[in-house]
């Protein structure tokens, strides 16, 4: 998914998308390599000023369109998609700090220049250049780090370390002191763009050219911009790739077909996704505080431009030697990643920030509705104010009869709420302190019942459940049939007034304590496999139902065994006709893909959590994991957020729920098996915060399998969501 979710925003992508195909070719654009490599703007660059893109961030006032920087990321993820040359990224980047950050003066003077097609660099590094202070403000020497844009710029951004100690200053060169530059070209990575350094020999900078920018400011700036571009490199490697699978052939079929190779489109496929979440994130979080920003991009520039980089790698392999030769473009797409990372600093040293920021705060999205329903906030504000004056034991049922337990239900049962309504009642739950209600196992069946019930089933079972009375567990999986639900064998015989059930479930989670389960049978031994299932309620406590908890790795006992011997089950307790349990099961599972995902809606674990245990100071290493695993979080967290609006919005959710399970199974396996490295040898031993971190890693497996496998996972992904072949 790109960046642009509203209709406004995809209309500006395609119209971007339509100013690179139409005015830079890759035909073109190999043509101009030394051109660009020598700062010759390219021919696509007159298009960009009459299309008024150069000025889309910048405000009105100057000439400019006014948008925010969701909008420029967008134009600058298309771009990079098209693989357009010239310096657009260190323009705009140069631009968009001196609206931010420039006096009056240098914004009224520079900005109506770039919006008429003026061009602009920025470093991201103050390495090199020494300020040392003079009369009339200061003066500067030193050699820069390579600046993207350098050669062909004719405005500079540029930091230098003082002389005395103090805090890096950040200036302008305008175009009026270049000659007083000493420019050196450099051959880039990218064969798109120019690079250079700059020297300055006693460059004298004046109070009124200096930037109201501190360092970190100016690489989180750069970062989510970066990233924005990252995040279209991604997606073209991504999507070009995948369509070259559905069409080379190997051994008389395509190589889609295989599984190694489905399997990769997918990974790459969650990665690209993410990436494109983690982009989005940063541009959402630059209006607000710079805590968020920071938290943002630096999670960007962690997920983002090392993520485009092997992206790139995996793509020429999956190409195989044609994606290894110069005519072909994904070597471009390649290069221009390497550079972006190249320029942006080493990975681990945004990791190490990014560590730092989160052991202080957590990432979260200031959402704004406009569109809530009149009167709800209040209502829903008073019903929870009651609902805290009461005793602990009488606060579930008091929500349930509010409809507050599940209030997406329909009504009497919820309220009911749409999107924007749920929200709203999240939002004041977090407000009032309180925990929305989960039923567990239940959030899978009531779904069911309520769709596909008898009106006796839901009346029967739905309260109860909301109220915290009923328990449910999901009798689906066999020593045989796992995720292949559709080779079941328990059998549900037909008998006077009811089903008799025989057969074993196993990896059920919790039946020991439950009092329901949801449990497929098959009722026609004769019919396909996917047509003779059957979808019944079973009371635990039945005669003949024996529940055999199983041991498991880290001592507990979340799982059990089922048997079933001649269990009676009533026909009032069969859901929808016979033959329908596979169209009802399907509703089950895409719930309990939903809510695994999600975390039922819970706080999710922030791997800075687990730093308490290593006291004030952890080791660097540490802390650098810490960094990459919260990028990992953060990225999620935007995924989901991006889902939520898609469906506020009106549109169906995409591939977030089978991405984030995947994206999760990845990220709760390093992040435990990081806490477990920690604590070195004391992990060994099973007391003490060593021993809960070997615990903790010893219980991934039913994270990992619950849901579907990560393997099923990538084939839902490759099959239903890519459009691969079935292996």
């Amino acid at each position: 998914m790109p960046i642009a979710l509203s209709e406004d925003q995809k209309s500006l992508a395609e119209s971007v998308t339509a100013v690179t195909a139409r005015h830079a070719s890759k035909t073109a654009t190999r043509a101009e390599f030394e051109d660009l490599a020598a700062g010759i703007w390219p021919l696509s660059w007159r298009a960009l000023v009459d299309q008024r893109l150069l000025g889309l961030h910048l405000p009105e006032e100057a000439g400019g369109d006014g948008a925010g920087l969701v909008e420029l990321a967008i134009m600058l993820e298309e771009t990079a998609f098209g693989l357009l040359p010239g310096p657009l990224l260190p323009t705009v980047l140069t631009s968009l700090l001196v609206s931010r950050h420039g006096g009056a003066e240098l914004r009224d003077r520079l900005l109506p220049a770039f919006v008429a097609g003026g061009t602009g660099a920025c470093a991201t590094e103050a390495g090199g250049l020494t300020a040392t202070r003079s009369a009339g403000g200061w003066e500067v020497s030193g050699t820069t780090v390579p600046i993207l844009g350098a050669v062909s710029a004719e405005t500079y951004i540029l930091g230098a370390q003082r002389a005395d100690g103090g805090e890096t200053i950040w200036f302008v060169v305008a175009e009026e002191q270049r000659a007083a530059l000493t420019v050196t070209t450099l051959q880039s990575v990218d064969l798109t763009r120019d690079l250079g350094r700059l020297t300055l020999d006693g460059l004298p900078v004046p109070a009124g050219q200096l930037l109201d920018l501190d360092s970190a400011r100016l690489r989180a700036t750069a970062a989510a911009l970066f990233s924005a571009e990252a995040a279209g490199v991604a997606r073209w490697c991504q999507t070009n790739g995948l369509a070259y699978t559905k069409v080379r052939e190997q051994f008389g079929r395509t190589i889609a077909s295989f599984q190694a190779i489905k399997h990769k489109c997918a990974r790459l496929f969650v990665r690209s996704e993410l990436i494109a979440a983690a982009a989005w994130d940063a541009a959402e979080a630059f209006s607000q505080d710079a805590d968020q920003f920071a938290l943002a991009a630096s999670g960007a520039a962690v997920t983002c431009l090392p993520g485009a980089v092997d992206i790139g790698l995996e793509t020429v392999t999956l190409f195989g030697g044609i994606g290894y030769t110069w005519e072909h473009d994904t070597h471009l797409y390649w290069r221009r990643a390497m550079s972006l990372a190249s320029l942006l600093g080493p990975r681990g040293r945004w990791e190490l920030e990014l560590g730092d920021i989160a052991r202080k705060i957590e990432r979260h999205h200031d959402l704004q509705l406009d569109d809530e329903p009149a009167g709800l906030r209040s209502w829903v504000a008073g019903r929870l104010a009651e609902a805290a004056a009461l005793p602990a034991g009488r606060q579930r049922g008091y929500l349930a009869e509010q409809g507050l337990a599940s209030p997406h239900y329909p009504r009497p049962y919820g309220i009911a709420a749409g999107p924007v309504a749920q929200v709203v009642i999240s939002q004041e739950f977090a407000r009032a302190g309180l925990i929305q209600p989960s039923t567990n196992i239940g959030e899978w069946a009531l779904p069911t019942i309520l769709a596909h019930g008898t009106e006796e089933q839901r009346e029967a079972f739905v309260d109860a459940t909301l109220r915290g009375d009923i328990f449910w567990c999901q009798l689906f999986s066999e020593p045989g049939a796992g995720s292949d639900l559709a080779s079941l064998r328990t059998r549900a015989e037909k008998a006077d007034g009811g089903w008799l059930l025989n057969g074993q479930k196993v990896w059920t989670s919790q039946a020991q304590e439950a009092d329901w389960g949801i449990c497929l049978a098959r009722t026609d031994p004769e019919a396909p496999k996917h047509k003779g299932l059957s979808y019944f309620l079973v009371d635990i406590r039945s005669p003949g139902l024996e529940v055999r908890p199983l041991r498991e790795a880290n001592g507990g006992y979340l799982f059990n065994e089922v048997f079933f011997n001649d269990v009676f089950v009533p026909d009032a307790r069969l859901v929808g006709q016979p033959g329908d349990g596979w169209r009802l099961a399907r509703t089950t599972l895409g719930n309990e893909r939903v809510n695994i995902a999600s975390g039922m809606g819970r706080r999710r674990d922030q791997p800075a959590d687990f730093l308490a245990a290593l006291g004030a100071n952890p080791p660097q290493e540490a802390l650098r994991q810490v960094g990459a695993l919260t990028a990992d979080v953060n990225a999620f967290g935007a995924l989901a957020q991006r889902m939520l609006l898609r469906q506020l919005s009106g549109l169906q959710p995409g591939a977030e729920a089978s991405v984030l399970k995947v994206a999760s199974a990845w990220n709760d396996t390093n992040l435990r098996r990081a806490v477990m490295d920690w604590h070195g040898a004391e992990a060994a031993a099973i007391a003490g915060a060593g021993g809960e971190a070997s615990q903790h890693y010893l219980s991934l497996p039913p994270t990992l399998i619950g849901g579907g496998t990560l393997e099923i996972q990538l084939n839902v992904i490759g099959e239903h969501v890519l459009g691969l072949p079935r292996s």
